[in-house]
């Protein structure tokens, strides 16, 4: 029974290690899939309304309205109800720089006079509209002669297919302390889709290693068929923390980071997410311009959502992208194809979800579908079998050796000299069929002494002699009795 055993649980143990499942693969390093959904466009604009007060020649008012723009950049949705960070320089200026340039381009087109149109204060040569022009500039007095009306205008343009030309509406709840600082804002009304919109996922800290690959994924202009989203791989340099940010460094000294992606920055990037390769979380944001872009860390990013009371979470758009984009990347198209369609039913615009269904239906069911392999092959695996070959048979070899071990030694204890005696049963006395017959013998002097047949005595003791003329007991083989000395004859 016990080397049955032990056969048994090695054979077990090789069927179990020949029959491993293919072990399950994280997401393939350095992708942003899990962030783009979430990149949004972010254009602002100050709109003014201006009135000029005429007084030169004859009492008139002429109302203007400019729209002047502020920045453009990208954001990062944060969480489903739309809430969304930027940098503030693309969202936020000095509303009396604008005022100053309504100022200079009004009484430029109605006076006919040549003013740069800038946000310097400036003189012309007549006194007399010279004069005017400086009552136009603010603050705003009792003698002004223009009344000036600033407000901001944010639109976003969301990562949806077909394009969204129109956006949406979004006001700035906080601003940063400087320019390339964080910014948030929230949508006017509800963004796009009954359960909100896709968000980007924000990692816990910085990767700390120098050169550590990052990508920085966002839009040179407005989303639509001929703008998609533009990547770009990077690496984190030495040192830098806080709002002065982190510089980028690549560590083959192939190109120079800071130059290419300050280029990015001034056409549309700054702002972007920089994405850690590791799990594709945001670790930061793109600022700077022209040869000096840099990294704001995450940390800057959730202090400013803290103070703006909006705090970053995950939907039901997510976890349903995830999964199915978990199933993609580790090529079960099959099973990917219905997430992906769940995504979309949820948030029909999102473009990448859309993408991905495609090649997943298109693969599905064909020779790169894992989920199809292992259905045709359940032992096969992306992994090599032999090391699990190998593991099984030196177990199965030492299941087979204990079992001989154990065979040997019960053997060896089937000789005389281990076996135990047997335990001692009282023996009763078999019952003597055979026993031999008391003769009485008696005596006479005229007869001869003939044995009584009729007076024969069974007993399991040897037979008994008796003396016929005194009694007395006789001994085997005598031939008279010891007491009265009377010959004894027995037949």
């Amino acid at each position: 029974m016990a080397r049955t055993t032990v056969l048994t649980g090695g054979v077990a143990a090789t069927i179990a290690l020949l029959t491993l499942p293919a072990v399950a693969h994280e997401h393939p390093s350095g992708i942003t899939d899990l962030v783009t959904p979430a990149v949004v466009r972010v254009e602002a604009v100050s709109h003014v309304e201006i009135t000029l007060l005429d007084h030169v020649s004859r009492l008139r008012h002429v109302e203007r309205s400019y729209d002047f723009p502020i920045g453009q950049g990208t954001g990062i949705v944060v969480n489903p109800d739309g809430a969304i960070v930027t940098l503030t320089r693309v969202v936020k200026t000095d509303d009396e720089d604008v005022a100053v340039r309504a100022a200079n381009k009004v009484f430029a087109d109605h006076h006919d006079v040549k003013v740069p149109q800038d946000d310097e204060r400036h003189s012309v040569k007549d006194p007399i509209l010279n004069r005017h022009l400086k009552d136009c500039y603010p603050p705003k007095r009792s003698t002004a002669t223009c009344i000036i009306d600033v407000t901001t205008d944010i639109t976003v343009f969301p990562n949806v297919s077909p394009a969204d030309t129109d956006g949406f509406k979004a006001e700035l709840v906080r601003a940063g302390s400087g320019p390339d600082s964080p910014a948030v804002l929230m949508p006017v009304a509800r963004a796009v889709g009954s359960v909100g919109m896709p968000t980007a996922p924000l990692a816990d800290k910085v990767p700390d290693q120098q050169g550590a690959p990052t990508s920085v994924a966002g839009f040179l202009g407005r989303p639509g068929p001929s703008v998609r989203t533009t990547v770009e791989i990077a690496h984190l340099g030495k040192g830098g923390s806080g709002e002065n940010g982190r510089p980028f460094a690549d560590p083959e000294k192939k190109v120079d980071e800071p130059v290419k992606l300050g280029g990015l920055a001034d056409r549309g990037l700054a702002g972007a997410p920089v994405i850690g390769d590791k799990d594709g979380h945001v670790v930061g944001m793109l600022v700077g311009g022209g040869k000096e872009a840099r990294m704001i860390g995450v940390r800057e990013i959730t202090s400013t959502l803290s103070k703006a009371g909006v705090a970053p979470r995950r939907g039901a758009i997510d976890s349903a992208f995830e999964a199915a984009l978990t199933r993609y990347h580790t090529k079960y198209y099959t099973e990917a194809a219905p997430g992906f369609q769940r995504v979309l039913e949820l948030y029909p615009g999102n473009v990448v979800a859309a993408d991905l269904l495609k090649v997943a239906l298109a693969k599905r069911g064909g020779p790169e579908d894992a989920g199809t392999r292992r259905a045709a092959a359940p032992a096969s695996s992306g992994l090599p079998l032999w090391p699990f070959i190998v593991a099984a048979g030196v177990l199965f070899a030492g299941a087979a050796v204990g079992a001989f071990l154990l065979w040997r030694r019960r053997g060896a204890g089937d000789g005389p000299d281990d076996r135990q005696p047997p335990p001692l049963v009282p023996q009763q006395p078999a019952y003597d069929e055979g026993a031999n017959q008391t003769i009485m013998v008696r005596r006479s002097q005229q007869f001869p002494v003939v044995p009584q047949q009729g007076q024969v005595l069974t007993t399991q003791q040897p037979a008994t002699t008796f003396c016929t003329a005194c009694g007395m007991r006789l001994g085997q083989a005598h031939r008279f009795c010891g007491y009265c000395g009377q010959p004894i004859e027995t037949s």
